[in-house]
């Protein structure tokens, strides 16, 4: 089992995404998002499952097969089923994920493909398929590391999935150094204090939930207390972010700088909120506009929300939000 690291920030991802040769026809899928932008904060652990089982390259292409209401793993052709293989492997390598903060999978894959994977009937070819499955080795991952932020490579073309799965394994990564460091119950407090601001733009109802239990936990065990938060915490932060929630913490972060602000500078503030709510800027245009002011008038607090620098801002993914 592999022992986590503070630096650097390791993630899990099909092996065919860094460009390795090993599908099935001896190609590769490589993205250019995950070697030209995230490899330069991301250490990545590639697994190829197919490969790991004994499957050659090239091979036989394999797919997903519904027979008597089982789901197979077969080749195209039937000759023969990895199944048992896949699942086993599959058991065994995800049950040691304790040390990742993320993982990218191959979209559409038979053994990685997170959702919408097609499944065969028995029947035969002609029987037609649906696009109602998940990977062998996709599904026991997750079940396996229900807090790990998952992805697949064709979702991450999307601009609003993008940031919200980068931003769920930087803060992941978070909670894991944490974790290293040695949880208490006044970290744990501090950790919820920086989130304040990131949790209530992607589900407000969660941030009081966990302040809730924080504030409530005098008789649970701290194991059981930071289980229990970092649960609530990723759960929450799956949510997608909506223009409206985002334009509600903005107004909140304006709120820190009333007394310092003149008036025109508050009119300039707001009218770029209003604008970032009504689409005709995108999130960094206001972003910017409150972090100058961070700097001009310091505020401690709120320099240290996660919600004004969730990730790095070179990745630009704020930009198409």
């Amino acid at each position: 089992m592999s022992q986590f690291n503070t630096q650097p920030i390791q993630v899990g991802i099909s092996a065919c995404l860094l460009g390795q040769p090993v599908r099935f026809d001896g190609g590769h899928k490589r993205s250019e998002f995950v070697e030209k932008e995230l490899s330069r904060y991301f250490s990545f652990m590639p697994v190829c499952p197919e490969l790991a089982i004994g499957l050659g390259v090239p091979r036989k292409a394999i797919r997903l097969v519904k027979r008597d209401d089982v789901i197979h793993v077969e080749a195209t052709d039937g000759s023969f089923d990895v199944t048992d293989k896949l699942t086993e492997f599959a058991q065994q390598k995800t049950a040691g994920f304790a040390h990742l903060a993320g993982y990218i999978l191959c979209a559409k894959s038979p053994s990685c493909g997170m959702e919408r994977v097609k499944i065969y009937s028995s029947q035969g070819a002609g029987s037609g398929a649906v696009k109602e499955g998940t990977g062998i080795y996709a599904r026991i991952l997750m079940e396996q590391n229900p807090l790990l932020p998952v992805e697949e490579d064709g979702r991450l073309c999307d601009p609003v999935l993008r940031e919200n799965f980068v931003t769920r394994v930087f803060a992941y990564h978070d909670w894991l150094t944490l974790k290293a460091e040695g949880i208490t119950k006044g970290k744990l407090i501090a950790f919820h204090s920086r989130y304040k601001y990131l949790l209530f733009a992607h589900q407000p109802a969660a941030y009081k939930t966990l302040g809730k239990l924080l504030g409530d936990a005098s008789d649970l065990s701290l194991d059981h207390l930071s289980a229990r938060y970092i649960s609530g915490l990723m759960q929450g932060l799956q949510q997608r972010v909506s223009r409206k929630n985002h334009t509600n913490v903005l107004q909140h972060l304006q709120g820190y700088f009333k007394k310092q602000l003149s008036a025109a500078q508050k009119a300039e503030l707001h009218n770029t909120i209003d604008k970032y709510r009504r689409g005709l800027v995108p999130l960094m245009v206001p972003m910017a506009l409150i972090s100058h002011y961070l700097r001009e008038y310091p505020n401690p607090y709120l320099a240290a929300q996660v919600y004004l620098n969730p990730h790095p801002e070179d990745l630009a993914l704020r930009y198409g939000l």
